[in-house]
Formats: structure tokens, C-alpha cells, sequence
């Protein structure tokens, strides 16, 4: 029975890694156009690094949020003299957002969420299975 919670925590470490990564995508998504921020200038694309979990003590194992920095890739120069935010020579700076990175991410962060989901599932319906043996 404890190697099930075990189980079920570490996918549920992964399902919650995920979620955050999905909401930072999200985030970096909505913000793809941004050229102007509080902080001034364009929103600058965020990236979440995940880290392992390991618990010697207790033999816990799983995945958290390590990181969350920006991407220091250069912003998009676009020539648009008639934008509110063009500099002085007519060019805008837009975010280094690429939005079909984006969305491969979203769909990898989906699939890792579907798949710790999938073992949860799982890991209940062998726990059932062995609860009925003795009936």
C-alpha cells in the first residue's frame, strides 16, 4: 500500500510540474505581440526548468518547478514606422515569443500531464485489483 502513495505522488509531482509549465506557455502565448511592458520594452518569453526530487529517508522521488527565468534570445525587429512603439528610425522590437515553439511545448506538457494522469489511473485500478483478490 505505501509503494502505491508513492507511486501516485510522484506522478502527482509531475502533474503539477506540468500545470505550471502549461500556465508559463500560456502566459508566454497571451504575450506574443507585447511591445510594451511595465518594465518598459518588449515581453521578454519565460522558460520553467523542472528539477528531480529524491528523498533518501524516505525513498520519495519525484519532479518540482526549479527554475523559472527569462529566454535571453534576441526580440523580433520589425520595420513599422507607424507603430506607437516604433524607435526613432521607425523599427519595433516584439518579444521573442515564437509561437509554434509554444505550441510543440504545449503539446509535450499535455502529453507528460496525460501520461502521470494515466499512472495514477493505473496504479488505483491495481490497487482495486489486489483488494478483490481475497473476495
Amino acid at each position: 500500500m505505501e509503494g502505491l502513495f508513492k507511486i501516485m505522488n510522484i506522478a502527482a509531482s509531475g502533474m503539477t510540474a506540468e500545470r505550471f509549465r502549461t500556465d508559463i506557455i500560456s502566459q508566454n502565448l497571451a504575450n506574443a505581440e507585447t511591445t510594451r511592458t511595465e518594465n518598459g520594452g518588449p515581453y521578454q518569453r519565460k522558460i520553467v526548468s523542472f528539477k528531480e526530487i529524491l528523498d533518501n529517508e524516505t525513498n520519495y522521488g519525484g519532479v518540482k518547478v526549479s527554475k523559472l527565468s527569462k529566454d535571453t534570445s534576441p526580440f523580433k525587429i520589425v520595420y513599422d514606422p507607424n507603430h506607437p512603439d516604433a524607435d526613432k528610425n521607425g523599427y519595433v522590437k516584439y518579444p521573442n515569443v515564437n509561437v509554434l515553439r509554444e505550441i510543440v511545448d504545449m503539446m509535450n506538457a499535455q502529453r507528460a500531464y496525460e501520461l502521470n494522469a494515466s499512472v495514477v489511473n493505473t496504479s488505483k485500478s491495481m490497487y482495486n485489483a489486489a483488494l478483490n483478490i481475497g473476495r
